[in-house]
């Protein structure tokens, strides 16, 4: 018995054996009927999918070529026609994906090797572009579509190397140029866009660089580059706080993006300079102010809004430190970078009255006034209208030597002084030339005192009244003489001058009779 079961274990070993070798798949008839059913299914849907394609129903074509490729997922024709589709609804990076496929099961499928070229293009892939067209017309010389988008591949490389050696070089204008002109080749490559917003906001067209932006971030809110643009407007329109927010979130996106890592820190810096400076100025440290401004205003020279505030900010403390030369420059600096900015207009013209440039105060205040018709910026062009035409009398306050304070002591001592030094008798052993401009001095001197020490033609001098129009000086009523010596003393008293050719200054001596 045991014999038998090891002969019969003999025999039956291999025929389990035999069991094992011949359990693989099979296809059977049904099985074959079945997969010529589905091809021809798929080919039903690939029809039903050209008509709706031929009615420029996409969405419609897409969904029949999505179920001839799931019935038939090798036949590199379905892929095509999906991506056709795909491309007229503008969602080239999943054309590409069917374009790529379909390629890869047929690699002399031409068309498929063309779509994956126009997809390439649209997305701002030039070379990879051009390697698609290469192949195209390898496989077909003679094809003209593939021979001009190729030169757009070409075209499209050139402009790409034209905006990075302009970026180089700061040329904001010439990079949007480029971009433009790139942009109509590859309408959907966000990397163009993105380069094109971020150099109108170097420019300052900050409406133009959002509105580039914010159509990115519908498409895709977590873009990192777009998060990037949007904080960098507002950072140059001194929204700095905000645009810190964006920074933050961009790097959130991206922990490597070197730009906006740069941007967060130079906001943050120039926040903290303004608002330190500001800090000393209110605290009377001018000096101190005057510093900080100025270390603030080398952290980000493409700031342009803030760097006009920051100007202005150090004008106005040149100003309380009489540095009236350097603020009207920072004055100047400020309108140079925001012509708009009203208070660089209005310092400046401040500054122009403090040193007596009256014309070019008038200017300014001209300005401010045709932006902004307030009563305030009205009387302050009036008033310094008035001091322009006062500016263009006499100035009897410096005929005198005195200030436009002077008390009515200080005018008459400044007049003592004055007519001595310049009285014709004191003069007569000199030049007839330096007798006469002597003598028109002294007459000054006399005028400038009649003026001032009378209380009402003081008041309307001050006032800005031209008083040789009034009559003060008609005829033959001022005789400068007659002012002098009612002065020193009338009919009763006199002096004398030595006139010798080493006389000074105040050599004279009074005779009483």
């Amino acid at each position: 018995m045991t014999s038998c079961r090891r002969r019969l274990g003999r025999w039956l070993l291999p025929e389990k054996m035999a069991a094992v070798d011949i359990d693989m798949p099979v296809e059977t008839d049904s099985q074959i009927r079945s997969q010529d059913d589905l091809e021809r299914q798929a080919e039903i849907f690939k029809e039903q999918g050209n008509a709706y394609y031929s009615k420029k129903d996409y969405s419609a074509a897409f969904n029949y070529y999505t179920k001839a490729i799931d019935a038939s997922p090798k036949n590199a024709s379905y892929y095509g026609n999906r991506a056709a589709t795909l491309m007229m609804l503008c969602r080239f990076r999943e054309a590409l994906e069917d374009s790529q496929q379909a390629v890869r099961l047929d690699d002399g499928f031409m068309k498929g090797h063309l779509r994956e070229g126009k997809c390439h293009l649209s997305l701002g892939n030039a070379m990879a572009a051009a390697r698609c067209f290469q192949r195209v017309l390898e496989l077909e010389p003679s094809n003209k579509e593939a021979q001009q988008e190729k030169k757009n591949a070409t075209t499209l490389l050139e402009y790409e190397r034209m905006a990075d050696f302009s970026f180089e070089k700061r040329d904001f204008r010439k990079v949007v140029y480029c971009m433009d002109r790139a942009i109509a080749l590859a309408p959907t490559c966000q990397r163009f866009k993105i380069l094109k917003a971020e150099c109108l906001a170097l420019l300052g067209r900050y409406p133009e660089a959002q509105s580039v932006a914010s159509d990115i971030l519908r498409m895709d809110a977590t873009n990192a580059d777009a998060l990037y643009v949007r904080g960098l407007c507002l950072y140059y329109e001194d929204c700095i706080d905000k645009a810190v927010q964006f920074f933050v979130q961009a790097l959130r996106m991206a922990p490597d993006h070197e730009k906006a890592r740069l941007a967060c820190r130079n906001a943050k810096a120039l926040k903290a300079k303004k608002e330190e400076g500001n800090h000393v100025f209110k605290n009377c440290s001018y000096d101190a102010a005057y510093q900080l401004y100025t270390e603030a205003l080398a952290i980000d020279p493409n700031n342009i809004k803030t760097n006009a505030k920051l100007y202005c900010n150090r004008a106005t403390a040149g100003a309380k430190l009489k540095k009236f030369d350097q603020a009207i420059e920072d004055c100047t600096n400020a309108i140079k970078l925001d012509d708009t900015y009203i208070k660089a207009y209005l310092r400046r013209a401040q500054c122009y009255m403090d040193t007596e440039l009256y014309e070019e105060a008038v200017r300014d205040y001209e300005k401010v006034y045709q932006t902004e018709k307030t009563s305030e910026h009205k009387q302050l062009l009036k008033n310094a209208q008035m001091e322009l035409k006062k500016s263009k009398r006499k100035d009897y306050y410096k005929v005198l030597g005195v200030g436009k304070n002077a008390t009515e002591d200080e005018i008459k001592k400044a007049y003592r002084k004055r007519a001595l030094m310049h009285h014709p008798d004191r003069h007569s052993s000199a030049t007839p030339e330096v007798q006469k401009e002597e003598e028109k001095k002294f007459k000054e001197v006399g005028e400038a005192f009649t003026i001032l020490s009378d209380p009402k033609k003081k008041m309307r001098y001050d006032s800005g009244h031209d008083l040789e129009d009034d009559g003060c000086f008609d005829g033959g009523d001022f005789d400068a003489n007659n002012i002098f010596r009612a002065f020193f003393g009338g009919r009763g008293g006199g002096f004398s001058f030595d006139s010798s050719p080493d006389s000074q200054p105040g050599n004279f001596f009074f005779q009483f009779g």
